[in-house]
């Protein structure tokens, strides 16, 4: 479940698709974003722009109702690599990202 919504979450970052990027967002996770400073992360973010396809998972946790993924991300600029958190939850009987970051 989790690998298609990471795959998105790189698709719509790499094409810099705001809406498309949250819609998979819990409400709360979407209410707490900022557009401006999403879309300027957007715009202005080399890594957020250009993230590579490929993705390699590399761990997982669970803590209460959710499942935090880890993956190994790189860049296709950047060299070097970043730890993605990919965080999900059931919402309204759906599956739904509580959080993602890339550090």
């Amino acid at each position: 479940m989790a690998r298609p919504l990471w795959r998105e979450l790189v698709k719509n970052s790499n094409e810099g698709k705001y809406g498309d990027f949250v819609k998979n967002f819990s409400s709360s996770l979407a209410l707490a974003m900022n557009q401006v400073v999403a879309g300027h992360q957007f715009a202005n973010s080399e890594l957020a722009r250009n993230l590579s396809e490929e993705i390699e998972s590399i761990g997982i946790i669970r803590r209460g109702e959710h499942v935090t993924v880890l993956y190994r991300q790189r860049s296709t600029r950047k060299p070097g690599e970043w730890l993605g958190r990919l965080v999900l939850g059931y919402e309204d009987g759906k599956v739904r990202i509580f959080g993602a970051t890339i550090f």
